[in-house]
């Protein structure tokens, strides 16, 4: 499988009035097309901030210092980071999307879930809708005779511009004169099938009324997914998943991965998901990327990881996983301060293993076996 997304050599800092924090330090990683790659770590650890980097999307006082995200488009391979916001919002909802922690941050209270989903069919999937409009204008000319004929051959020019040029100046401004933004009826009657259709595909019982409902109205289960829904209204060839089910109870979370699963498979998306969940982890995913302290320290397939774990961290996680009959082990220690954090390894000061070279110099990324990476100097030779 070809490489969909390639971070390479990620830095991002946020500058506070306490001091600099190097929230990600160097990150590499890549995901392949039609894969879920988990990225899993200790809160804190620099998950969220990773995937809000690949979007360009880290908020002050964060910033980019450094590093390339090359995602694959259709003519080839391009820096996400290097584009303008331009090019970038029409990026984000189509090709890549994102699913929050909490879906009530996201929602706006003030509109309804048809409002806040067919919003990104208008943005992303304007020619689409207004082509289906245009087929129904000519319908309704074929059938002559009616009083409004003059009125469809008024909207069929809006639409034919529209379909021309989405961004198109004029249809902006007729849609702001009272009587004659009335042509956006039909788009918006198009609009609200597919937000129906795709409610529908998220198994959400009596999608035309939840379409009409705010996001009050919904249950914790129901509003992530709207949000989901949102999300993959476009088809976007990356699902980014920031700890989709963190403050849903047992039964909702399992309901809510068995559908990413199988919305992964009906729409061919590639997933990020970021957890600390490992449960999750071994379930959902084909292969897992290991942060600490905003670095990838190990990168595998999901079996080798648990079962041939190679660097420290990683191993102190696995061990701290309750299982019946073994003795339970917690990794000693505190995540450091990212504002002043260790030289070299910034596991050392709780690593079991921790040498002197860890002191001072940080361990380079490793190929330990094929396709197993791995920031360690038990494996770098050094």
């Amino acid at each position: 499988m070809k490489d969909l997304l390639k971070v390479e050599d990620l830095v991002v800092k946020f500058y506070t009035y306490e001091g600099v924090v190097e929230a990600i330090d160097g990150v590499t990683l890549n995901l392949k097309e039609g894969e879920t790659l988990g990225l899993v770590g200790e809160t804190g650890c620099g998950k969220s901030v990773t995937s809000l980097s690949i979007l360009v999307l880290v908020p002050p006082p964060g910033k980019i210092e450094s590093g390339k995200a090359f995602f694959k488009g259709e003519n080839g391979y391009f820096d996400l980071l290097s584009q303008n916001e331009k090019s970038l919002m029409k990026i984000r909802g189509k090709d890549i999307a994102m699913i929050f922690q909490e879906p009530r941050a996201v929602l706006n209270p003030v509109y309804t879930v048809e409002e806040q989903i067919s919003e990104v069919f208008m943005v992303h999937r304007i020619k689409e809708l207004s082509e289906r409009v245009l087929n129904g204008i000519e319908e309704d000319l074929r059938k002559g005779g009616s009083l409004r004929d003059p009125i469809y051959r008024f909207e069929k020019k809006i639409y034919k511009k529209i379909l021309k040029n989405p961004n198109s100046l004029s249809p902006k401004i007729l849609s702001k004169i009272p009587i004659i933004k009335r042509y956006q009826r039909r788009l918006k009657k198009e609009a609200r099938k597919e937000v129906v259709s795709v409610l529908r595909i998220m198994k959400i019982p009596d999608p035309d009324r939840v379409a009409d409902m705010y996001p009050h109205e919904l249950s914790g289960g129901m509003a992530q997914r709207v949000v989901i829904a949102m999300g993959l209204g476009c088809s976007p060839e990356l699902l980014v998943a920031d700890e989709p089910t963190t403050n849903l109870d047992v039964t909702i979370q399992a309901q809510i991965l068995e559908l990413i699963r199988e919305l992964k498979e009906e729409f061919k998306s590639s997933v990020l998901y970021i957890t600390h969940d490992l449960g999750v982890i071994a379930e959902l995913c084909d292969r897992v990327a290991v942060m600490y302290a905003g670095n990838v320290v190990e990168l595998a397939d999901v079996f080798e990881i648990f079962k041939d774990s190679l660097h420290p961290y990683t191993q102190g996680l696995m061990e701290s996983i309750p299982r019946p009959g073994v003795e339970f082990k917690s990794i000693k220690g505190e995540v450091p301060a990212l504002i002043n954090p260790p030289l070299g390894c910034r596991f050392h000061p709780r690593c079991p293993k921790g040498m002197e070279i860890c002191t001072r110099v940080k361990p380079k990324r490793t190929e330990a076996k094929k396709d197993h990476f791995v920031m360690c100097h038990l494996y770098s030779g050094s």
